[in-house]
């Protein structure tokens, strides 16, 4: 197990699911969190649950669409902890809807969200990474991002501009011993894909190779190898999580 002791991580978007999971498996090893929502009641709950199990958590009310609460939230981690290791770009939603009869402001929401958000996210982190000579970026696509589905023409152009964001940025950082780096979840077993219809389910697991949905635990397995020493040469890359669903 990849060992992040005395690293401090900011994970977006942790208050349930993949970003949940993406949290409790980084302060599994050894990792200082700092867990960010919208949701201030939920990820206070989540970081009073992560200290009770022993963890060096704190929580923070954080909208990636407000660079006032981005800084405010780096700016407080900064003073507290002294360093930023990790960041998790994991915040995110879906408006999905045929492209015919989506509304603009469902487009320019998923957008802002999903990839603005990642932006302004990682440009607050960047320089003290810089300053420090050291730090991982991690960000949270989708498969859908790479291959496409109909009905979510935004969430889709949210989730490749990461790629292509993530590509450009470690280019620009890696100098430094700075990487930036891609986790594409594919078919993944959370609340919102429980939501569907057991058809739906059926077909869409009939896509897979594997033939089953992942775990968010398997995305924060990856997340956390990117996130760690044993990925130091690793960089401007996309690690598929999709049960082959993509290749």
């Amino acid at each position: 197990m990849s060992d992040l002791n005395g690293r401090v991580a900011i994970v977006t978007g942790a208050s349930r699911g993949i970003g949940r999971a993406i949290s409790l498996a980084l302060a599994a090893r050894g990792a200082t969190l700092v867990v960010t929502d919208v949701l201030t009641d939920a990820v206070g709950a989540f970081a009073d649950e992560l200290r009770s199990q022993g963890v060096t958590a704190e929580s923070r009310t954080l909208d990636v669409t407000d660079s006032a609460s981005i800084d405010a939230t780096v700016a407080g981690v900064l003073e507290r902890f002294g360093r930023i290791d990790v960041l998790v770009n994991n915040a995110g939603i879906a408006r999905d809807q045929l492209l015919m009869r989506m509304k603009r402001e469902d487009w320019d929401l998923v957008l802002r969200l999903n990839l603005t958000g990642a932006f302004a996210c990682t440009q607050a982190v960047v320089r003290p990474m810089l300053k420090q000579r050291s730090g991982r970026i991690v960000s949270i696509s989708s498969v859908v991002g790479q291959m496409g589905n109909a009905g979510q023409s935004n969430y889709a152009a949210s989730k490749a501009g990461l790629i292509g964001f993530s590509k450009a940025v470690a280019r620009e950082v890696a100098s430094r011993n700075v990487t930036v780096n891609v986790v594409a979840p594919g078919l993944i077993d959370t609340d919102m894909t429980r939501a569907l219809p057991e058809a739906v389910r059926s077909e869409w697991v009939s896509k897979v190779p594997l033939a089953r949905f992942g775990t968010p635990q398997d995305v924060a397995a990856a997340v956390c190898f990117l996130a760690s020493d044993e990925a130091a040469y690793i960089t401007g890359q996309v690690l598929a999580v999709n049960g082959g669903m993509y290749m």
